[in-house]
């Protein structure tokens, strides 16, 4: 039922005059979904409320909730036509109406960024409804008003679906596949780091917030189930920042639908904020990202880091590392060419990487990993407080050419957590002594010395996808050459 409402709301917003890509169809999606979802949410506190002898006080005002403005109902339960509205006057009220009134919110609740009520605000803030055709709009509304809401069993299958559409904006264009990490590789990650409950994680640029929901899935089927575990794990252990609008969007809505109340996910650059200022109070156990790379960012905001680099990812990474506490964990994934830029920045950054933190796993992870990124990647999975010793080094090798239609599942990274326990070597994995490291470029390049040498025929999108990263591989070098000189 799902994946049919969902098809067939693309195909309306497909027709209609404002959506124009993936990108608008699950944005003006979620704002549906989300409006839906408060509904029910609302209608189910009101129940609790009320079994318990309390009146419920309503989020929002009587004539801006769902069943008064979107679904008015006759008693039978069908569509009173009388008073729903349709056509210019449905859309003339979203836009003059209801859109301000909810941006409202992030004034009345400022004081409580954590809140549902502040949450409503800030995505209605940055929301505009691109859905020119109120007839289309009607249609739209019907259908999510059918989607089921009640049970866990609906969640998820509600939640599974949308991650899916997530996957789905990598086809419409380099701005959508940034937001989509393969959800087996942030499952391999999280089960070598094991976060518990109790345990604060953190994603500073969480894009759909896979990494979050994900550890929440993770931590929640493991822990014991009494209310001060609930609690903890839906307030205080998950926190996200996000600068992009839609990325914000799309992450809240997805850790809602995957259980999360509230999300503490922040809408801001994170790389604004001067990383002298980070306490201990700000530090987290556990982090996970994927920070956006490729990207660069002016001097202004490079003055807020020791390492003065314009390379989003390099920055980031001196986030992170501020941001752990001692003996906190990390797993992070960044270009593989991280590992060997010749420009001081970069070779900076390992030597401190590898003297603040034991930098003890490098997954190196086979071109296609990420669909029409054109790059290759390494995850790094280190731990603070004590200085690298030895780097255990495990290959990808799935045995196929990744791409679309045989994307990376949980089979290709089953070898590299069974091995990773004991860090053992094999054809795939071999150990890197620190000591043998040339400390005046402190190249951590993944060279192979068990690997067997294969003849493969690869396919047309590999060979382009490899183009293409070495283009922008190319484009590094001189850039780190010029800011030499520079």
């Amino acid at each position: 039922m799902f994946e049919q409402t969902f098809k067939n709301i693309d195909d309306i917003l497909y027709k209609d005059a404002g959506a124009d890509s993936e990108l608008d169809y699950i944005e003006q999606t979620s704002w549906v979904l989300f409006l839906r979802y408060l509904d029910q949410l609302e209608s189910e506190k009101a129940d609790e409320a009320a079994l318990e002898g309390k009146e419920y006080q309503y989020i929002l005002d009587e004539q801006f909730r769902w069943p008064n403005w979107a679904m008015p109902k006759t008693t039978d339960g069908k569509l009173d036509h009388h008073k729903a509205m349709t056509g210019p006057d449905l859309v003339q009220f979203v836009d003059l109406k209801l859109f301000p009134y909810l941006a409202s919110f992030k004034q009345k609740a400022i004081d409580n960024p954590k809140s549902i009520e502040y949450k409503i605000g800030e995505i209605f803030s940055e929301l505009n409804n691109k859905i020119k055709s109120g007839y289309n709009l009607r249609e739209i509304i019907e259908m999510t008003d059918e989607l089921p809401f009640g049970s866990s069993k609906d969640k998820h299958e509600l939640s599974h679906l949308y991650e899916t559409k997530i996957k789905n904006m990598g086809n419409a264009g380099r701005n959508g596949g940034q937001y989509y990490t393969p959800r087996p590789l942030i499952r391999a990650i999280i089960e070598v780091l094991n976060p518990q409950v109790g345990e604060r994680i953190y994603d500073a640029a969480c894009g759909s917030a896979g990494f979050l929901c994900e550890a929440y899935a993770y931590i929640y089927d493991r822990m014991e189930k009494n209310t001060a575990n609930l609690k903890t794990l839906q307030e205080y252990t998950l926190y996200g920042k996000e600068k992009k609008n839609l990325a914000y969007i799309i992450g809240v809505m997805n850790m809602i639908l995957h259980g999360i109340e509230a999300p503490n996910i922040i809408h801001t650059n994170t790389l604004t904020e001067n990383i002298r200022d980070i306490q201990e109070k700000d530090r987290y156990n556990v982090i996970l990202a994927n920070p956006p790379f490729g990207g660069k960012e002016r001097k202004e905001v490079q003055q807020n880091f020791d390492i003065k680099t314009g390379e989003t990812a390099s920055l980031f990474l001196q986030h992170f590392i501020k941001s752990l506490k001692a003996g906190g964990r990390a797993g992070i994934v960044i270009k593989n060419t991280f590992l060997s830029n010749a420009d001081n920045a970069s070779v900076s950054l390992r030597k401190h990487l590898l003297e603040s933190c034991n930098l003890h796993t490098i997954l190196d992870m086979p071109a296609g990993t990420f669909l029409g990124a054109g790059v290759k990647t390494v995850v790094l999975i280190f731990t603070k407080g004590e200085p690298t010793k030895k780097i255990w080094y495990y290959q990808c090798v799935p045995g196929r050419s990744l791409g679309k239609t045989s994307p990376l599942n949980d089979d290709d990274l089953k070898e590299f957590k069974q091995l990773q326990k004991t860090k053992a070597d094999s054809d795939n994995s071999w150990t890197v002594d620190v000591s043998s490291i040339n400390t005046s470029n402190y190249d951590l390049s993944v060279k192979n010395p068990n690997g067997k040498v294969e003849q493969t025929f690869r396919s047309m999108d590999e060979i382009l996808a490899e183009m293409e990263a070495l283009d922008e591989e190319t484009s590094e070098i001189l850039n780190g050459i010029k800011e030499m000189f520079s």
